[in-house]
């Protein structure tokens, strides 16, 4: 017979380990795509919380006189794991970004998509990044990665002791906007400038041939042209998913940071 009992401080203390856990869990990429069903997500919420209870102790810093008090220590720590899995979400859209840059350069900006890992419109281009990006992150390891940062930063950020630097944050979405367009553009240059090329040697058969309808003959060669290009540079997203990852790791450690 299996006899189990704990007090109210461990229940109190888990619940809270079992909120930021399950707020990062929902909303960092991979564990959150909506084709995950959501007894899986909650499933791996519980298991990975009880794994953090076993080795932590229960901070003295969680003490409150009353629900409202407990209830404000909730939400701190359902904002600390929004915002560790927030800061790794905002890197993967990255590719969405070079993806519509690219359809917009090949003619296909018209033609979006139903992204089943998000339920939002996408272009063409930016769910084939999204899936091959993603699928070498898993390869490269990481969620190891994900689980490990929010293991520490239960060392970082205990229990009730986050403590949220608005100006740090701020300079780090700041920093981060200009690294997504720098990324971003770089993962699309060679679609951009093989297609600005393009634009080029059409304005000259215009000039030469002006009997010929350019308009007709480059919607078709940009679109020829386009998906030559992304074929050719498959082997590339493998460095796209390097700088992908090590800007989750700077942007994810920026803003635990921005709560010690």
């Amino acid at each position: 017979m299996i006899s189990l009992s704990f007090s109210f401080l461990d229940l109190e203390y888990f619940l809270l380990i079992l909120v930021r856990v399950s707020c990062f869990v929902f909303v960092a990429p991979f564990f959150s795509m909506n084709n995950t069903p959501k007894r899986v997500r909650i499933a791996l919420s519980v298991f990975t919380a009880m794994l953090l209870y076993t080795t932590l102790t229960p901070a003295a810093g969680v003490v409150y006189d009353n629900v409202i008090e407990y209830a404000v220590i909730v939400a701190k720590e359902a904002i600390t794991g929004l915002l560790i899995g927030f800061a790794a979400h905002i890197c993967t859209a990255i590719v969405n970004f070079a993806g519509a840059i690219a359809d917009m350069e090949t003619g296909l900006s018209m033609l979006m998509l139903m992204d089943p890992t998000s339920k939002q419109q996408a272009s063409v281009t930016g769910v084939y990044y999204q899936y091959v990006v993603m699928l070498m992150l898993i390869l490269s390891g990481m969620y190891r990665y994900l689980l490990g940062a929010l293991a520490d930063s239960f060392l970082l950020i205990p229990v009730n002791g986050a403590v949220f630097k608005g100006d740090h944050l701020v300079s780090t979405m700041v920093q981060f906007l200009g690294d997504y367009i720098t990324i971003g553009f770089r993962i699309c240059l060679p679609v951009f400038c093989v297609m600005l090329l393009l634009n080029a040697v059409l304005g000259v058969l215009a000039k030469v041939a002006p009997q010929m309808n350019m308009f007709a003959v480059g919607i078709q060669l940009k679109v020829l042209v386009g998906f030559g290009i992304l074929f050719l540079t498959t082997g590339m997203l493998s460095g796209v998913s390097s700088m992908i990852f090590n800007e989750i790791k700077q942007v994810t450690v920026s803003f635990v940071e921005g709560m010690m």
